[in-house]
């Protein structure tokens, strides 16, 4: 059976789900944005209490992380990403859920096989790709500089 690309096109588009860009768009504008204030906040009432800008910013890092890792422990952080999609892939928070998640599903299979090896399966790539890229990028300042 030969399928021309104008009829697989069509097959894919009536089988496909509808994307409901109209909710989503602003879905995740709100959770993300909420997300930055949150983070805007906790900065705030470090460097209002006499912390300078880089330790507020550290606190807030580290503040924003552990609330990630248990919402991911307690299995809200997936719940919200359903409604919020791209929203709640703020850099640290995201990539902290991603980190958390992989340890949280290979935890059966112990520490050491489980956790300790399967736990940068999602967050490995961007490691690698990012440490490459600012490499990459160094290189290109160093050089046109």
């Amino acid at each position: 059976m030969r399928i021309t690309p104008e009829e697989y096109d069509k097959m894919s588009r009536r089988v496909s789900p509808k994307t409901r860009s109209a909710v989503n768009i602003p879905s995740a504008f709100i959770v993300g944005g909420g997300i930055c204030a949150l983070g805007q906040v906790i900065t705030e009432l470090f460097t209002v209490n006499g912390f300078g800008k880089r330790e507020a910013g550290m606190w807030t890092s580290v503040i924003l992380i552990g609330i990630s890792v248990l919402l991911t422990g307690f299995g809200l952080y997936h719940k919200l990403a359903k409604h919020a999609g791209a929203g709640t892939l703020v850099p640290i928070t995201g990539f902290s859920n991603a980190i958390s998640s992989s340890a949280i599903e290979a935890k059966s299979e112990g520490f050491i096989l489980g956790v300790g090896t399967k736990i940068f399966t999602i967050a490995g790539p961007v490691i690698l790709y990012g440490c490459t890229a600012s490499v990459i990028f160094g290189l290109i300042y160093y050089i046109f500089k």
